[in-house]
């Protein structure tokens, strides 16, 4: 029964936030983060030994999602996608994040301040759970856009798609 309206209440999340076509992550967010009335601000980071690969922190301004800038469209795409989807479900994360994640996100400042910062960043097991089906949700969404010459994907989303078949082969 929990399975059912997990997966119900993501389907409808999924169908209620706006996926611009063509699709680009960055636009996805921006329309994303109209939809919501607050701001989302992207930060590409370098992703050292022992940091999540994505990262969102939620202030009174705005919330910002961290990303590693040292991987392929693809995964950036996916991580971005999550960590939308943790606001789209109203996650609030609870909890700490450890010392080695603390330095490698952000080496600059005392890992004090940055585990008080991030320490909300922490996500149960069930949050994860919901927070990846939505974002698989919307990339289903997102993989069923028609195709057009100016939208071209990256290379790497066209090898899958081919390789998986998700795609019509329209390009």
């Amino acid at each position: 029964m929990q399975d059912k309206r997990l997966w119900r209440r993501c389907r409808e999340l999924a169908e209620s936030v706006p996926v611009p076509a063509p699709f680009r992550t960055d636009t996805f967010v921006a329309a994303v983060a109209e939809h919501r009335g607050r701001p989302i601000e992207l930060m590409p980071a370098a992703a050292g030994a022992g940091a999540p690969c994505g990262l969102l922190m939620t202030t009174d301004r705005a919330d910002y999602i961290l990303y590693p800038a040292d991987t392929t469209e693809l995964h950036q795409q996916h991580i971005l996608l999550h960590e939308v989807a943790h606001l789209l479900c109203g996650h609030t994360g609870s909890g700490e994040i450890d010392a080695a994640a603390t330095k490698a996100l952000m080496p600059n400042l005392s890992p004090e301040l940055v585990r008080r910062v991030l320490g909300r960043t922490v996500y149960t097991r069930d949050e994860e759970q919901e927070a990846e089906l939505l974002a698989s949700l919307i990339a289903q969404r997102v993989a069923r856009l028609p195709r057009t010459p100016s939208a071209q994907a990256p290379d790497e989303v066209v090898q899958l798609d081919r390789l998986f078949g998700t795609r019509r082969r329209d390009d």
